[in-house]
């Protein structure tokens, strides 16, 4: 294991600053994602900071904490079956690759108000 991150965020809290316009998503979320929670309707705040999570708990495995990678460089997509994993920018990439870590698996998770977020560095 080469890292490890684990972040929580609140929901409540992402859900007040959707409600403040496009500009939080566009600051940090990629194209994709954006479409990703648009697209999720109710639970467009439970994904959006189950991905905001994500994101910290990758900056927190490569051990450089906010600003070391754009957060926009640290995407998250999902699978058919729903499972999440990382979509890396080149940025990412290279500090993962700083590391000597090839890999980066996520596992996400939202109840009772919260999102967490853990990444593993392989």
């Amino acid at each position: 294991m080469k890292g490890l991150g684990i972040d929580l965020c609140g929901v409540e809290r992402i859900r007040q600053v959707l409600e403040g316009g496009d500009r939080f998503l566009e600051r940090y979320y990629t194209p994709e994602e954006r479409a990703y929670i648009a697209g999720r309707n109710k639970a467009a705040a439970e994904s959006a900071a189950a991905m905001f999570a994500a994101k910290e708990a990758f900056l927190k495995a490569i051990g450089t904490g906010l600003g070391g990678v754009p957060m926009t460089d640290i995407g998250v997509v999902h699978e058919a079956s729903g499972q999440p994993r990382y979509a890396l920018g080149e940025k990412a990439q290279a500090r993962m690759a700083q590391l000597g870590a090839r890999e980066a698996f996520l596992s996400l998770s939202h109840e009772g108000g919260m999102a967490a977020a853990v990444c593993v560095l392989e």
